[in-house]
Order: C-alpha cells, then sequence, then structure tokens
C-alpha cells in the first residue's frame, strides 16, 4: 500500500515539474529563411520584446541569441520556452557574396569571418535543443546539402522537429514542395513578416512538445 502511494506521488510531482520545465526551443536553417524574424514575432507576442535584428543582407544573426522564460498561451494550454535564435548554417561563406549588397571590402570580410564561426557555434548548440524549428524559405529550392544536412543533424541526435515553411505571402511560395522534400516530418506554411497562419504553427508546437 505504500508502494503505492509513493508511486502515485511520484507521477503527481513528476507531471508538475514537467509542466513547469523551461523547454530549450531552437530556430535552425539557412540564411535569411526567416529564423529571426519568427522568433521576433513570438516573442513580441507573449513578451513585448523582440530577440534580435533582421536584415536583407544574409547572415545578419552571426552569433546565437536567446530569450528565457517565453511563456507560450494557446487555447488554455501553457508552456514556458527559452528561445535559441541560431545564425544561418552554410556550407560556403563568401566575402564576396556581401559586396552586392554594397558593404566595404572591409565589413565584408569581417562579416564572412563571423558568419563562419557562428555556423560552428550553430552546431555546438544543437545538443542543448529539446525541439527545433527549422526555419525554411518557401520560395526557394528545399531539396539542398545545407536542409538535408541540418535535419539530418536533428535525426541522428533524435530531437522532436517541426518544419515552418515561412514566407507564404510571396507568390513564389511552395510550401508543397518542402513538404514532399520531407514527407516524415509536419510542415506548416507560415509568414513570419506578416503572422499568417501562426495559430496553426502553435498547434503544432504543443503537439511537438509531447515528444520532448
Amino acid at each position: 500500500m505504500v508502494k503505492i502511494i509513493t508511486n502515485f506521488f511520484k507521477r503527481i510531482f513528476s507531471t508538475i515539474f514537467k509542466s513547469k520545465k523551461e523547454v530549450k526551443l531552437g530556430f535552425y536553417g539557412p540564411p535569411n529563411a526567416g529564423k529571426t524574424s519568427l522568433a521576433n514575432r513570438i516573442c513580441k507576442d507573449f513578451t513585448g520584446e523582440e530577440i534580435g535584428t533582421v536584415s536583407k543582407i544574409p547572415h545578419e544573426t552571426r552569433s546565437v541569441q536567446f530569450k528565457e522564460k517565453v511563456e507560450i498561451d494557446y487555447k488554455g494550454k501553457k508552456m514556458t520556452f527559452k528561445l535559441v535564435d541560431t545564425p544561418g548554417i552554410a556550407t560556403k561563406i563568401d566575402y564576396e557574396d556581401f559586396l552586392k549588397f554594397k558593404l566595404k571590402k572591409k565589413d565584408a570580410k569581417k562579416r564572412a569571418k563571423e558568419a563562419t564561426q557562428g555556423v560552428v557555434e550553430s552546431i555546438k548548440w544543437i545538443e542543448d535543443m529539446d525541439m527545433v524549428v527549422v526555419v525554411l524559405d518557401a520560395t526557394q529550392n528545399p531539396y539542398n546539402q545545407v536542409n538535408i544536412t541540418i535535419i539530418g543533424n536533428l535525426v541522428a541526435r533524435k530531437i522532436p522537429v517541426l518544419i515552418a515553411a515561412n514566407k507564404v505571402d510571396l507568390a513564389k511560395a511552395d510550401v508543397k514542395k518542402i513538404e514532399a522534400a520531407f514527407p516524415e516530418y509536419d510542415v506548416v506554411g507560415i509568414s513570419a513578416r506578416f503572422g499568417d497562419n501562426l495559430e496553426e504553427f502553435y498547434e503544432s508546437i504543443f503537439k511537438l512538445s509531447k515528444k520532448v
């Protein structure tokens, strides 16, 4: 009888502490897919603050940035997250690519160096993630080495994944192509810029959290 009561309280306490756990939610993906825009949207909705700056120039985020104790409240469900916004992952970063955006050579080289370090930092942080949103640009071809490498690394570590197909507000967006590329994962088409379809996104986040 004592054992039954003990086990009962163990289950109760484990449920309580599990619900209070701060889940580390990482945002991964290639440069300029909209990781920071999405993280900003979530932070603004639930904390009134943003997590970082965005730019049309690739690799605006060049170091890991995070926001702790972000409580997402959706349809009566509440969870506390530590949002981790990571630098865009790329297989090659050339300073000359930044010159197209009218950066000076010195600034372009500095940005390329910091972006390269950011890629390394992003990969290191994967180990700490409880779950990950892979943000992909829905106007781009999803069949590329970067996307496959990112998702492959997450699968190898058994980290739950949700794919956010961003930029559905653009005419060239093709969510079905991303769904076809990664059929084993939930794919949610969103616009981080305008907040389109975030209800389905939050629904998917809570669904994914059950795997944590």
